[in-house]
């Protein structure tokens, strides 16, 4: 039984849908153009940009009184909030488990927001367990964080595919501890000439069947 070691947000969750959507009931509520929309989402930088970072630029471009911390919170509830589990995510992620894989996610990030998205959609009846890196102390793509991840499961990493998004975070990591992977381009080219993902497709269900092919 290898271990399917999944990244959260833009493999598992529509991480950018929810943004946008939370961006633009924002905009809406403050008066803002719509067209500031293109605005928050390059400052957002794909979920890169720090929550606080953002809200500062939010605070300086339209002037409001807001404490950051508000509009930080404000960003953490609305995410939760627009975050759905797609049924045909959930549906590969059961056809994965029934083939014997066992499903674990791997991911950056805090786990107040992390946590509260994995339980509010339901993720949780459909992995075995997730690792986040505020809990451990570790980063990917920092290898430790999948061997922390195998003992979380008491599995060997021996087996296991990686499958994410992210070039350095989750294709760099997968590198790093020698385990083959699955690179979701949504759009994007593979550039990096230092690794390289075992195989590139356009979403989690894609990634699933080149899994249970490739292994």
């Amino acid at each position: 039984m290898p271990l399917l070691l999944l990244d959260l947000d833009n493999t598992l969750l529509d991480r950018a849908g929810a943004f946008r959507s939370w961006a633009q009931n924002f905009l809406s509520e403050i008066g803002a153009p719509a067209d500031d929309l293109d605005w928050l989402l390059s400052v957002d930088a794909d979920g890169l940009t720090d929550r606080w970072d953002v809200a500062d630029a939010i605070r300086e471009r339209y002037g409001l009184r807001t404490p950051s911390i508000e509009l930080v919170d404000a960003q953490h509830e609305g995410m939760a909030h627009y975050t759905r589990l797609d049924p045909l995510i959930a549906c590969a992620l059961r056809i994965a488990g029934d083939a014997g894989w066992v499903p674990v996610v791997v991911c950056n990030g805090t786990v107040r927001q992390e946590d509260t998205k994995i339980r509010r959609t339901g993720l949780d009846r459909y992995v075995a367990d997730w690792v986040i890196s505020e809990e451990v102390g570790v980063s990917k793509p920092n290898p430790r964080i999948f061997a922390l991840a195998a003992q979380r499961a008491r599995m060997h990493l021996r087996g296991a595919w990686v499958v994410g998004d992210g070039p350095e975070a989750d294709i760099g990591g997968a590198a790093a501890v020698g385990l083959p992977s699955v690179w979701l381009h949504r759009g994007r080219r593979w550039v990096d000439r230092r690794f390289a993902p075992t195989r590139v497709v356009d979403g989690l269900i894609q990634a699933v069947a080149a899994v249970l092919v490739g292994c």
